[in-house]
């Protein structure tokens, strides 16, 4: 069995009177394919992804992504699912918004996608300007957030934001507001932060849309063993458990199990 696979993404479609074609589609729309494609196969962290390399063919616009097979069966397996409920919520967020992304095209330059594999060329998903592939709004919600890491970069030419490395989530960018960051009068950069950041989150998957974040507040963040502090915890903490036997409560939060 071949070690790779490819994904075909067909555009059909005009500019003006004339049909669409390698020639005549902009290096802007190629831009958003490839990012596209890349959430599309990948939608976790992308350092350590796996290679996709790319060809455009005539007829109207052919762009065939090669990758893994592994990856190009999963993905197989995703296209069949959307078929199947007709519905983008179950997917990854990323994956979801990159769907969103061409279906948005297509209603706005009336054209039409066609997704197939390699792995099983009768499993198509078709997205046109009478396709309905959004997500559900009412399943992202606001919610306030608290990432630790190291702040790794701070300003922007535009919009301002923060740039923390975090062991849980990966490489976050936070919008900021800019007099924030300019009445700073020490250096952020490499310092461990606590951020507290609101957000869009899924009810559903608890899925946190990192495109959304804006910062609240940046916490000093210096983890420390404090032996005064445990102490005094455990000496608020005698009078509760004053009379409880630890094998019996033990044993009774266990039930039956004998580890």
């Amino acid at each position: 069995m071949d070690k790779t696979g490819t994904i075909e993404i067909k555009i059909t479609g005009q500019i003006g009177s004339i049909e669409l074609k390698p020639d005549n589609y902009d290096i802007k729309q190629l831009a958003g394919m490839l990012q596209n494609i890349e959430d599309l196969l990948y939608p976790g962290q992308k350092n350590d992804r796996p290679l996709i390399t790319y060809n455009v063919q005539e007829g109207s616009v052919r762009h065939i992504f090669k990758t893994p097979i592994q990856y190009i069966i999963g993905f197989s397996a995703v296209l069949s699912q959307i078929n199947e409920i007709n519905s983008i919520d179950f997917l990854d967020l990323r994956s979801a918004k990159a769907i969103e992304n061409l279906q948005q095209i297509a209603f706005q330059k009336n054209y039409e996608f066609l997704i197939s594999t390699s792995v099983n060329n009768e499993i198509t998903l078709c997205i046109h300007s009478g396709t309905q592939f959004i997500r559900t709004e009412n399943k992202w919600v606001d919610a306030e957030f608290y990432f630790y890491g190291i702040l790794k970069d701070a300003g922007g030419k535009g919009k301002a934001n923060i740039h923390i490395d975090t062991q849980e989530y990966g490489y976050l960018g936070i919008e900021t507001d800019q007099n924030f960051l300019m009445s700073q009068e020490t250096n952020l950069l490499y310092k461990k932060f606590g951020v507290r950041a609101t957000g869009k989150q899924n009810i559903d998957s608890g899925e946190i849309d990192t495109k959304t974040l804006k910062l609240i507040e940046l916490i000093d963040y210096h983890p420390r063993y404090d032996a005064e502090y445990l102490a005094s915890l455990i000496s608020y903490s005698k009078n509760t458990w004053q009379g409880v036997d630890p094998e019996t409560w033990l044993s009774e939060i266990r039930g039956g199990y004998e580890g």
